[in-house]
C-alpha cells in the first residue's frame, strides 16, 4: 500500500480550502489549524488537529472540494492516505475502519450540539420577553453569526442522488429483522448501540410519538440508514422509528462487527462512511441556513 508518511513546518499548508483532494491524513506528531478564508482579511480559525486525528476525509469519500485549509503549527508528521487505496488500508489495518467511523462520529456529535445551541438561540432571539443582553447569549449569537459570515461561501449542498444509486446494490447482512406495520423499532429516549439499513418496507421518524405534540420527522424507503447517532455516541435516541408497512425489513449494524463486516462485504463499510459524510454536510447546511436566520434577526 502506497501510503506516505511526510513532515511539515510551522506555517506550512498541508490542504488547501477549494482544492480537489485525492487523499486524506492522520496526524502522527505535532498539531494543525484548521482554517476557512485563510491569508485573507476575513480568516477564522476552526480547530486545532492533535495527534491520532484524521483530516480531509471527506473529499475522497464524497469527491468534494476541500471545504478548508489546514496548516501546520510547529514541527508536523503525518501519514498521506490516497483514496485508491482506502480498501488495502483498511485491509491492512482493520482496526482503523473503527477509527475513522468514530472520527465521522465524534464530528457529528460536535455539529449537531451547535446545531442544537443554534436552534435555541434562534427561539430566544425571536421571543419577545427573554432576556437578550446578557454576556453569554451575546457570545453565543457572536459565535453562530461568526460560522454564517464565514461559511456562506464555502458551502455546497450535498446530493443524495449517487448515495441512493450506490446504496441500491448493498447486499443484505446476516443480522436482519422483518416486522409489520406499526412496530415501533426503536423509541426516543433509549440507548442502544446500533444503526439500520433499510432493505425492504418503509418506516416513520417521530419525535413525542403516541402523545398529544406528536410530530412526523421524516419517511424513510429503501435503501436507506438510520439509528446512526446511537451506534456513535450511545446516548439515548432522539426519535422514535416505526415500521409504517408490514414486511419491513432491516439490517442491524453494530460497530464492532465493521471490521468482520469489511472482510465479506466492503462495499457496505464504504457506503457507510459515504452516508455518515453525507449527514455531515446535510447537518452542515442545516446550521448554516439556521446562523443565517440568527444573524438576519438580530440585525433586525
Amino acid at each position: 500500500m502506497s501510503t506516505i508518511e511526510k513532515t511539515y513546518v510551522n506555517g506550512e499548508v498541508i490542504i488547501k480550502e477549494g482544492d480537489i483532494g485525492n487523499s486524506f491524513f492522520q496526524l502522527l506528531q505535532g498539531n494543525a489549524g484548521v482554517y476557512v478564508n485563510y491569508g485573507k482579511e476575513d480568516q477564522v480559525k476552526l480547530t486545532v488537529l492533535k495527534e491520532g486525528q484524521y483530516f480531509g476525509e471527506m473529499a475522497v469519500i464524497e469527491a468534494y472540494p476541500r471545504s478548508s485549509t489546514v496548516v501546520a503549527e510547529g514541527d508536523v508528521k503525518a501519514v498521506e492516505i490516497p483514496g485508491s487505496e482506502l480498501n488495502s488500508y483498511f485491509t491492512e489495518q482493520p482496526d482503523k475502519i473503527i477509527a475513522l467511523i468514530e472520527h465521522l462520529g465524534n464530528r457529528l456529535r460536535a455539529l449537531t450540539d451547535d446545531y442544537d445551541e443554534a436552534k435555541g438561540v434562534l427561539a430566544e432571539l425571536k421571543n419577545s420577553d427573554a432576556d437578550k443582553k446578557s454576556e453569554s447569549f451575546l457570545a453565543k449569537i457572536a459565535k453562530h453569526i461568526g460560522f454564517y459570515k464565514t461559511s456562506k461561501a464555502a458551502l455546497s449542498e450535498p446530493s443524495a442522488e449517487a448515495l441512493r444509486e450506490q446504496s441500491a446494490d448493498i447486499t443484505k447482512g446476516e443480522s436482519t429483522e422483518t416486522y409489520t406495520r406499526g412496530t415501533i423499532i426503536y423509541k426516543q429516549g433509549e440507548v442502544s448501540n446500533c444503526m439500520y439499513i433499510l432493505h425492504g418496507g418503509s418506516v416513520g421518524i417521530y419525535c413525542n410519538y403516541g402523545e398529544a405534540n406528536e410530530l412526523k420527522l421524516t419517511d424513510l424507503l429503501p435503501v436507506s440508514f438510520f439509528g446512526e447517532m446511537g451506534m456513535l455516541s450511545g446516548k439515548a435516541r432522539s426519535a422514535t422509528v416505526v415500521a409504517t408497512s408490514d414486511d419491513t425489513f432491516v439490517e442491524i449494524i453494530r460497530l464492532e462487527g465493521l471490521q468482520d463486516m469489511f472482510k465479506t462485504n466492503p462495499v457496505k463499510v464504504d457506503m457507510i462512511l459515504r452516508y455518515l459524510s453525507f449527514r455531515l454536510r446535510s447537518l452542515t447546511n442545516d446550521y448554516f441556513r439556521t446562523c443565517k436566520e440568527i444573524s438576519e434577526s438580530y440585525s433586525k
